[in-house]
């Protein structure tokens, strides 16, 4: 998954999305695994993981006027959003789909890859995806892309303009930061 526009960060890119909407893509390429996973977890099926990740998505596009930076990283508005979508979906037994109606989104359809990659990050648990969520973006990138996505280092390098020393590196201290809060959450 390659990454657009390094040089902005979520901030950036949320206070940019009003004016130029396509931003919004970037930010939805940077979490989208994530909340992918933060959903799959919680979810018996990879089609209610996705239709709750899209419409987590279209909350947050059509909201995003309401995305302060000086309360907080972009990161956490988002899992703000999802852990509202997942309580509102069980206590109506449904997933909702108002927002991407709102937005004329399409219904949601995946193939078999997409069902293998959410299966993945099922194996993953909750507390370790949002934990990853809280990571600077270029820790998260390098983790989101070796370890979710199992790309190769030259592969990451390349999309993330930078050595494959480098991306080793956050790899490595990415992981260890992730198992020192799991462990100190325990």
């Amino acid at each position: 998954m390659a990454f657009l526009r390094r040089d902005l960060s979520d901030a950036d890119l949320a206070a940019r999305t009003l004016a130029e909407p396509e931003l919004f893509g970037e930010l939805y390429r940077r979490h989208e695994p994530s909340v992918l996973g933060y959903f799959r977890h919680w979810s018996a099926s990879p089609e209610v993981a996705a239709d709750l990740t899209a419409e987590t998505f279209a909350l947050a596009l059509s909201s995003i006027s309401g995305y302060q930076h000086d309360r907080g990283e972009f990161v956490g508005w988002l899992f703000g959003i999802a852990r509202h979508v997942l309580a509102r979906s069980l206590e109506r037994g449904r997933v909702e789909d108002t927002a991407r109606q709102r937005l004329g989104m399409a219904t949601v359809s995946i193939d078999t890859d997409t069902i293998e990659r959410i299966e993945a990050l099922a194996s993953l648990d909750g507390a370790v995806l949002e934990l990853l969520a809280e990571l600077p973006d270029p820790i998260r990138d390098a983790i989101n892309g070796r370890v979710l996505e199992e790309r190769e280092y030259h592969e990451l390098a390349e999309s993330l303009a930078c050595s494959q020393s480098l991306v080793r590196q956050r790899v490595k201290r990415g992981l260890a930061r992730l198992r020192d809060r799991l462990e100190a959450t325990q």
